[in-house]
Parts: structure tokens; sequence; C-alpha cells
């Protein structure tokens, strides 16, 4: 069973197969303080020790600290999550998956998801997606390109 647990008292995100919540583009998602995968396999690999220099669970916990930078709420954080990509969903005409690549959190995570020593720098919350988001969709797309 899945507890719901405050951003701040995530301390390991467990990774979970379950590919009902996953779109088959997706390779993972963050949902309220675990990581969600497509396969046991991938879940198996990412909760192995050696998973810590992973990429794609350094992305999942970069939402973790942008979550604790959301007055450390998953409501808070979801909801902005949607606000956002919906108010880039305009430039899907422009951009294959615009909506979501061009949503500031995102932005944010695969910026700095090949960064090992990125999580040590945001503990107490990740807040560069502020930037991004002070920005308007367009003026991302922009800089999404260049």
């Amino acid at each position: 069973m899945v507890r719901y647990r405050r951003p701040s008292r995530v301390t390991e995100m467990t990774t979970v197969r379950d590919s009902f919540w996953l779109r088959s583009h997706y390779a993972a998602l963050t949902f309220f303080g675990y990581i969600v995968v497509h396969s046991q396999e991938e879940a198996d690999r990412l909760n192995s020790r050696t998973s810590r220099d992973s990429s794609l669970k350094r992305h999942e916990t970069i939402h973790l600290r942008q979550a604790q930078a959301t007055h450390d709420s998953w409501i808070c954080f979801y909801t902005l999550y949607i606000w956002y990509y919906l108010r880039a969903l305009p430039q899907n005409k422009h951009m294959r998956h615009a909506a979501y690549y061009l949503n500031p959190f995102e932005m944010e995570a695969y910026g700095h998801m090949d960064e090992p020593d990125y999580l040590d720098k945001c503990i107490g919350g990740a807040n560069e997606w502020r930037t991004f988001a002070k920005m308007k969709p367009k003026d991302r797309r922009k800089l999404a390109k260049g």
C-alpha cells in the first residue's frame, strides 16, 4: 500500500512498478514520493544501491526537491505542474511534447539530471524552476531550441 508523505519526510524515493500511470513515452514519474516505472526489472535496478548515480533517479529526485520548495506540499507541486503544462500546451504545434518539455519543473530536472552534485546543492528545495516559470512559454521554447 502506498502511503502519502510530505515531501520533506521522504528520505529515499522507492521505485515501484505500475504501468497504469505511465504513458509509453515516459520512462518514469514521481508520484507522492515514489518513482513509478513500467517494469519490475527497472524498479529493482533503481532501488539498488548502485542507482544513486542514475540520471533517471536523479531527475525524479529533483522533482522531490521541487515539491519541498512548493510549500512542502505534493498538492501545490502537482497543481503548479498541471498549470504550467496547460499554459505551454499551445506550443505543441511548434515543438513535439512542448507542454511537457517546457514545463519549468521539467526544464530544471532535465537541465541538472546529469550533475551528480546537484541534489547536494538543493537540500532545502530546488528553485531554479521559478526562473523558467517567470518566462512566457514561447520564450521557454526559444531557450529550449537555442
